[in-house]
């Protein structure tokens, strides 16, 4: 029989993995921090519950993915939050890019209650999620990562374990310093290409089958041509997961010249300009209005 799973996180990414699970013949229990962005997800099968602490009194696997790291720390360790309805043989999985330190000491926190955790964040984006292939990095013991690869499976096609509580977040941090050089690198290619008098889709489509194909120009080029600023990721999540990034960068004593600029750009985009509510190719707007 199927487990029962809660699902913290109603929100881009969240809905999509939800009605994989659903589709997948999980039952799911959903949680959110604002229940009318949870209408998609109740409308595909998933039952309400009114805190992430009643979500994990009724569930076997407690599933999050939400903003920020303060989010993070929220779900699991406030009032209410996972912690406090937790019960034995339970597992959770954070999906959430948050801190290696935060996946750490879910995991500790976790061991201590004996039951298991594993952190578990990806990469795909909004179509990644409806689609159901996902790229999963996991960190956690093997043996808890092997025990829920179906559950994985449900949502991902491209799922990896990686080593120790904090490993799948390092290897998130990894995954956005190159999404940072593609995201600069296609937003710069469409500046030059408009300001050269050339026609932009044909360079999009000429461009995407050489040396410089990539997945953010294959999946957010279209949607700039068409002016689509609909977010598949938020810039502000973005800004997040590069600070994320540097932050540990620093921690090991290594500088990463390019995700710093890449990161300052997202700064004015999200800070400075107020359109982090857009999706991460909203980053032309800093040349095109």
């Amino acid at each position: 029989m199927a487990r029962k799973i809660g699902f913290i996180g109603t929100g881009v990414m969240g809905t999509g993995m939800i009605k994989n699970l659903l589709k997948a013949g999980f039952p799911v229990t959903v949680y959110n921090r604002t229940k009318e962005h949870a209408k998609a997800a109740i409308a595909a099968g998933a039952t309400w519950l009114d805190s992430p602490a009643e979500v994990a009194q009724a569930t076997e696997v407690v599933i999050t993915i939400v903003g920020f790291p303060k989010d993070v720390d929220q779900v699991y360790f406030g009032k209410d939050g996972v912690f406090e309805g937790i019960h034995s043989q339970q597992t959770l999985i954070d999906m959430t890019t948050t801190r290696p330190d935060i996946a750490q000491r879910i995991y500790a926190t976790a061991k201590d209650r004996h039951i298991t955790a594993l952190d578990a964040p990806v990469s795909g984006g909004d179509l990644g999620a409806k689609n159901g292939n996902l790229t999963i990095m996991v960190g956690g013991d093997k043996a808890d990562f092997e025990a829920n690869q179906d559950i994985f499976e449900a949502m991902g096609s491209n799922i990896n374990y990686f080593g120790p509580a904090g490993s799948g977040q390092r290897v998130k941090m990894a995954n956005q310093i190159m999404v940072a050089g593609t995201m600069t690198g296609m937003v710069e290619m469409f500046v030059y290409a408009k300001q050269a008098g050339l026609d932009l889709e044909a360079v999009m489509n000429t461009v995407g089958s050489g040396a410089a194909a990539n997945w953010s120009l294959s999946n957010y080029g279209p949607r700039i041509l068409k002016n689509d600023y609909t977010p598949g990721f938020f810039a502000k999540h973005f800004l997040k997961d590069l600070r994320i990034a540097l932050d540990s960068a620093d921690d090991m004593k290594i500088q990463l010249p390019a995700t710093e600029q890449a990161a300052e750009l997202y700064r004015v985009l999200v800070e400075d300009k107020k359109l982090g509510n857009d999706g991460t190719q909203a980053l032309i707007k800093l040349w095109w209005h």
